[in-house]
Order: structure tokens, then C-alpha cells, then sequence
């Protein structure tokens, strides 16, 4: 069974747009702010259609990291973070550990992950019209900021419609973005042009990036939060640092 959608009143959207303006207000004059103050109007998408070629075609999303599966963890730290959490795969949804809505592509063929963003956006169209943008995050990248959605949100320096992606040091991560569900139809057709890369149809319009530094651990060493398990031994990597992170008070 998949989680229940929620849905917000006109009145309740005005309140929670206003509360989070003031708090966005709030953060640009160093005071505390509101997390999560735009998840009201975010769908969170948890990218676990890839193909682990490099994992000797081990299902990336069932992988097991510190006692959970990739897929657990990626949904329990984005969820938070949005009002609605959907998850884009093409396995039979009762082989994945989740509750929640699985999508396939609409695009045959593999499209990669512009094809999942696709359909989440036309999924997000129909059923939670209040959602402005869908923020994507790769099931394979567990360490991710547990304050993504705010950041990519306030990160926002361009025109409007504006995509924004994620960033640490000097390497971009196109799957984790923030997508403005009103850009649904473009996406679409630059699919059907035979066209798959993501920075490509992210460059298309106007965009800016979020750039994100990670926790410190032993002291003096950062921790990438998009370090992504690509292969095996990427794996024992990763917990050792899921057990540095649990060591800290707060690995955000």
C-alpha cells in the first residue's frame, strides 16, 4: 500500500507560504530558521531506476547499508524535507522496501533519469497541484544534506522558472535538483528528441546551484554528502563513514 497523498487548503498554502517567506527573511539576517519551510510545496523523488551495471546488476535500492536498504535510508532523509515522496523505478514495487508510490518511466526504452523525472512531474501534476517543484535524489547517494530542499530552494538566483542543482567542491550533481513541475512539457519533448543527459536539458534553462560542504569527521576530514556507491568496494565506504556520521551529534 502507498502512502496517503496530502493535499492543503487554499487558506493552509497561504500560511504556510507566508510562514516560510518570513523564515527564508529570517535566514538572510542570521537568525534561526524554519527547516523544511518549503516541503508544502515540493514533491520529493527518490531516483532507483538505474541500471548497477558496476554492481554486477544488483538492484542498487535493495542494498543493504548499516542494518537498512539504500532505498530506506534515501526515503527516510528526504521525506521530512517534502509533503508527498514518490519513488521512480521500474521493478515490481513489491520487491522494493517502501510504502511508497512507485512510478515507471512513460518513455519506452531506457531513458535514464530525466525519463523518471518525467513521470514524477506528471504524476505531481495530476494529483498535487499546490507542488511549484520536485527535488530528486539518487538512491545510491545515502549521506545527502538533511537540508537539501531548503537550500536548493533559496538558491533560486535566476529567472523564473529556475532548475537549481546540487554542488560540493567543484563537481555538480545533476540527480539531485530542484525541478520546477511547470517545466514538465519541455522535459518531454526534449526526450522524445532522442535527447537523455541532465545537465544538458538543465542548461537548457535558466539555473543556478546550491553548493553544499560536508561534516567534518577525525577531526579534519569532510565527508562529500553525495558520495554514491557506484561499486562493491564503494560500498565498505560507505560504512565506514555511515559509522563516523553516527558519531556525530548532527551529520547535516
Amino acid at each position: 500500500m502507498s502512502d496517503t497523498v496530502i493535499h492543503f487548503s487554499t487558506q493552509e498554502l497561504a500560511e504556510l507560504d507566508k510562514t516560510a517567506m518570513e523564515a527564508s527573511e529570517a535566514g538572510f539576517y542570521g537568525k534561526p530558521v524554519l527547516a523544511n519551510r518549503w516541503a508544502h510545496r515540493t514533491v520529493g523523488l527518490v531516483l532507483a531506476g538505474g541500471r548497477s551495471s558496476r554492481m554486477g546488476g544488483e538492484d542498487k535500492a535493495s542494498l543493504t547499508l548499516e542494518g537498512q536498504s539504500l532505498l530506506k535510508r534515501v526515503e527516510e532523509r528526504l521525506k521530512p524535507q517534502v509533503a508527498n515522496l514518490i519513488i521512480s523505478s521500474n521493478a515490481d514495487p513489491v520487491t522494493l522496501d517502501s510504502n511508497a508510490l512507485v512510478l515507471a518511466d512513460e518513455i519506452e526504452g531506457y531513458a535514464g533519469p530525466l525519463a523518471g523525472l518525467l513521470a514524477g512531474m506528471r504524476w505531481a501534476q495530476k494529483n498535487v497541484p499546490q507542488a511549484f517543484w520536485m527535488t530528486s535524489a539518487a538512491v545510491d547517494t545515502p549521506f545527502f544534506p538533511q537540508d537539501l530542499v531548503d537550500r536548493l530552494v533559496m538558491s533560486q538566483g535566476a529567472p523564473q522558472p529556475c532548475i537549481v542543482l546540487a554542488q560540493s567542491g567543484d563537481r555538480r550533481h545533476p540527480v539531485f535538483g530542484l525541478w520546477p513541475v511547470m517545466l514538465a512539457d519541455s522535459l518531454e519533448a526534449f526526450l522524445k528528441d532522442g535527447n537523455h543527459k541532465v545537465g544538458m536539458w538543465a542548461d537548457s534553462h535558466s539555473n543556478s546551484r546550491a553548493i553544499f560542504g560536508g561534516p567534518i569527521v577525525d577531526g579534519d576530514i569532510e565527508i562529500d554528502p553525495f558520495f554514491n556507491i557506484n561499486e562493491p568496494d564503494d560500498l565498505e565506504v560507505a560504512r565506514v563513514i555511515a559509522q563516523e556520521l553516527d558519531k556525530l551529534p548532527n551529520d547535516n
